[in-house]
């Protein structure tokens, strides 16, 4: 049975206030002065730092975790190398232990199973050694979990509920394994990527723009759902259109849009989606009989506009799977845990910014440009006359050189350990 010990989520700063203001209603007159008192040391600029040390340094863990240095560098494999050296030694010596599955762990909790915890956080290097093994939840715990999270690509609240529990549970030995079989990949990796480039992290949902070794931009990404996954590919970026046109692929229209018509035939009107046959005549869509067995042998294009399914920007690179990068009006589903949602191309929030950033090397395309543009509404294809290298890669275990080793969920079951699949609760 758990218990809060101490303040419970109440901050020192608080304590401090409310203790205050408790001697003043007891007290007469000079308390009040004393009340003062601590408001003005609380408030001092200059005061001393046993609150930054308490509080503030378990919020600063997660965000040590973020940096400006690349999944993908000329130097990876070898900190990938440091890092499994420091793997093997942990296996060697027996691994972390397994943290039980238990009740919501959190700041002010007191249950042995934070003592346990605290072992696995220490031998992973998310908890300083010295900080002891009681059985307190505190905010150096906290701290510790939060960077924990963060390396894992888990929401970093200092929280730890299920996705946590299972990440935590995975031993030393099957983390080492992840490590060596993502070396494996980074070795096919071409050794100059560029001195410029867009990554695209699939397991990651994630995407860098990548400038002299330094990550200028990172966007939250939607990639391919497990059943139609987004491929791993080198291309070069040479295109970007605004207010694009989209033309539904065969799988989307035979899995998607069919099964909608014959529930709502009002669907491709409302959505702007028209049909053209090979000679570019338009076809009305109540011609077709949308119960027959095979679909249509039809393009199925949408116009230009917020309901677009790419919204106000495509970002073209050839490539065989017919695959791009893109805007989307469904700009929720950026702030989901899982966000593997796509029929296999890759939905980039705040497409604007890396749109300026790909163009900002052409003549006359400024960030005022583009936006007048995609307001105009009007179709604009933009070529890229110096492209950019874009890579799509399959990176569930890597480190940088700032010493963090960061791990993935084994999204498409790529990684060959059933431990390292994502699972829902």
């Amino acid at each position: 049975m758990m218990k809060s010990f101490g303040l419970n989520s109440l901050s020192r700063r608080q304590f401090l206030r409310g203790a205050a203001s408790a001697a003043a209603l007891a007290t007469a007159g000079p308390s009040l002065a004393q009340s003062s008192g601590i408001d003005s040391i609380l408030s001092s600029p200059g005061r001393g730092s046993w609150d930054d040390q308490f509080d503030a340094k378990s919020s600063r863990a997660a965000v040590e975790v973020v940096s400006n240095i690349p999944v993908m560098s000329v130097e990876t494999q070898s900190y990938v190398q440091q890092a499994m050296f420091r793997y093997r030694s942990i296996v060697d010596q027996g691994g972390w232990p397994y943290v039980p599955a238990n009740e919501k762990l959190e700041l002010g909790v007191v249950d042995p199973t934070v003592g346990i915890l605290r072992k696995r956080l220490m031998v992973s290097g998310d908890l300083a050694p010295d900080v002891g093994l009681s059985d307190a939840f505190d905010s150096y715990v906290q701290g510790a979990v939060r960077k924990f999270q963060a390396r894992h690509g888990l929401p970093a609240d200092g929280v730890i509920g299920n996705h946590t529990f299972s990440a935590m549970n995975v031993s030393a030995r099957v983390r080492l394994g992840q490590l060596q079989r993502n070396m494996d990949r980074m070795a096919e990796m071409p050794e100059d990527l560029g001195q410029r480039f867009v990554m695209v992290n699939i397991p990651a949902a994630s995407i860098e723009a990548v400038e002299s070794n330094n990550v200028a931009l990172r966007h939250t990404a939607i990639v391919g759902k497990i059943d139609r996954q987004t491929p791993t590919l080198n291309s070069r970026i040479h295109e970007i259109i605004l207010n694009p046109y989209w033309t539904a692929p065969r799988s989307i229209i035979e899995k998607d849009i069919v099964p909608l018509m014959r529930k709502d035939p009002t669907y491709l009107t409302r959505n702007s989606i028209r049909l053209f046959d090979y000679r570019g005549n338009e076809v009305p869509p109540q011609t077709i009989d949308w119960h027959a067995a095979e679909a249509p042998d039809l393009m199925f294009r949408q116009d230009p506009g917020k309901i677009n399914a790419m919204s106000s920007t495509k970002i073209n690179f050839y490539n065989p799977h017919a695959v791009y990068m893109h805007d989307t009006p469904q700009q929720s589903l950026f702030g989901k845990l899982l966000r593997f949602e796509s029929s296999g191309c890759v939905r980039v929030q705040n497409i604007r910014d890396l749109t300026t950033w790909l163009l900002r090397d052409e003549p006359g395309w400024s960030r005022q440009h583009i936006e007048a543009v995609i307001a105009s509404g009007i179709n604009t294809p933009i070529p890229i006359e110096n492209a950019v290298p874009v890579y799509f890669i399959y990176a569930t275990a890597w480190s940088t050189a700032d010493g963090i080793v960061q791990f993935r969920d084994d999204i498409y079951r790529l990684d060959g350990a059933e431990e390292l699949a994502f699972n829902e609760f």
